[in-house]
């Protein structure tokens, strides 16, 4: 096998684990939103994706955020950047997993940790959106300006779902203790995440056309 074969063979694997980390995060709440309800009978939303830790679907949400931190750890992007934010990614996922939220009341000890890990987590994904996929070359094709597009908006929607979240948590929460807005921005942050890095994948979205060369940070 050549060397050319080689690297196309470990670049199509990367991308495909890039989607794989895509399809995580799209998923998850949906998973653990119908797990709960088909396989536990148990109340179907709770306050927020990381309140799942206390339901049937614990392990899941447990084990998808261990698989992307694993992944993190290991990504390796166009330079240094990518790879510090991949590997802070990682640690906050981990801090997500194995710090559970506090179940009810305010958030104390372990629960204040996971808070503070759950909104860096999603702010490193929105600089991957904004500031890492957006890297091109003096001359980018068509495709990758509008893949640029796509991660710029997602990570707005991130960002966007941040600022929800901190406002409702700042000045609703105690007049609205069942409202799901926290579930809905955290699910609606996951999908953009999820989209960004499937176009990141390569074929998710805007393709370019075969036999174009395109390196790992496109």
């Amino acid at each position: 096998m050549s060397v050319n074969q080689k690297f196309s063979r470990h670049t199509y694997s990367y991308r495909e684990l890039r989607k794989a980390v895509g399809w995580i995060g799209i998923l998850l709440p949906f998973t653990l939103v119908i797990g709960v309800a088909f396989i536990f009978n148990e109340m179907i939303f709770q306050e927020s994706i990381s309140h799942y830790y206390y339901t049937g679907m614990g392990d899941v949400f447990v084990g998808a955020l261990c698989a992307v931190a694993l992944f993190m750890f290991f990504y390796t992007g166009y330079d240094r950047r990518d790879d510090w934010a991949g590997h802070l990614a990682g640690v906050f996922a981990l801090g997500v997993a194995w710090l559970p939220v506090t179940e009810t009341g305010t958030a104390t000890g372990a629960g204040i940790i996971h808070l503070i890990c759950a909104g860096l987590l999603f702010f490193i994904l929105a600089v991957f959106s904004l500031f890492l996929f957006t890297l091109k070359e003096q001359n980018p094709t068509v495709q990758k300006l509008k893949r640029n597009t796509t991660y710029i908006f997602c990570g707005i929607i991130i960002i966007a779902c941040l600022i929800a979240i901190a406002v409702f948590h700042g000045f609703f929460s105690d007049d609205y203790p069942d409202s799901i807005l926290v579930l809905a921005a955290e699910t609606i942050a996951l999908v953009a995440f999820g989209v960004s890095w499937l176009t990141k994948g390569g074929d998710f979205l805007f393709p370019d056309e075969p036999g174009t060369t395109t390196e790992l940070k496109d």
